[in-house]
Parts: structure tokens; sequence; C-alpha cells
């Protein structure tokens, strides 16, 4: 028995829960600095394809290419979380490749335009899965 907290996810464990969600964040240079910003996502092909309208995102990923990318979960009964962590690389796409996107399930959350579709060429994807202690949960007020 595995009596460690941290449990490492396989690759294919990794793009399972890639694939499951839609909520992510991701990481990018922009000039001397690293952003981190929600964006809503699609997997296509081993890929992680996102939309962005003009603005620092879209000049980050385009200016640098560099990128990671992160989605995370606190299961619901708050014993348990993972994490996956993406790297890769960035390009804007154009042409049939981005009327490509339109297939995918890749809208706007909110109700902007975004006609940039970006995607990330993944080169290093890792999750690890977590039992959690918190034991700071007596300090919460009963129910």
């Amino acid at each position: 028995m595995n009596d460690s907290p941290t449990t490492t996810l396989s690759e294919q464990e990794c793009w399972d829960r890639l694939a499951e969600h839609e909520l992510g964040r991701l990481a990018y240079h922009l000039t001397d600095e690293v952003h981190l910003t929600p964006v809503n996502y699609a997997v296509d092909h081993g890929r992680i394809v996102f939309r962005t309208a003009e603005g620092s995102k879209l000049l980050g990923v385009v200016m640098d290419s560099d990128v990671a990318f992160e989605i995370d979960q606190v299961d619901d009964d708050a014993e348990s979380a993972w994490s996956v962590i993406v790297r890769g690389t960035a390009s804007l796409l154009d042409g049939a490749d981005a009327r490509d996107a339109d297939q995918l399930r890749l809208r706007p959350w909110v109700g902007t335009e975004k006609f940039n579709v970006v995607a990330i060429t993944v080169t290093e994807v890792s999750g690890r899965e977590f039992r959690l202690s918190r034991p700071w949960r007596h300090l919460r007020p009963s129910d």
C-alpha cells in the first residue's frame, strides 16, 4: 500500500482530465513579465486550443511562444485534489486551421468576440493527485 499523499498521474490520465474540462490557466511571457490568465479551451489532436481577442495575451504568445497551461480541481469531498500542467509552444492559427476550431467545443464564456485561435503544441504534460490532510478543518464552524 502506498502511504504517500501524492500520486503521479500517467500521461494518459493527464490527457483524460484535460479533455474532461474546459477552463484552465495560461501562463505566458510579455516583455520581462510572466502573466497568468484564465482561458476556456478544448483539446484537439494532442494540442490545447483557445480563442482570444486582440490584446496582451495574443501579443504575449506571438512575441514569445513559450507557455505553460494548468488545470486543477479539489474534489467535492475535499479529501483529494489534482493538478495537470502542460508546457509547450503557442502559435496563432490561420486559414483552414483556424476555421477547424469552429468544430471544437470552444466558445467564449462571455459575450466578447474572440476571432484569434491559438494552439499550444504540447512538449510536456504532467500531473499529480493529492490526498488532503487539511488539519485546519476543525477550525470551521459547525453546520
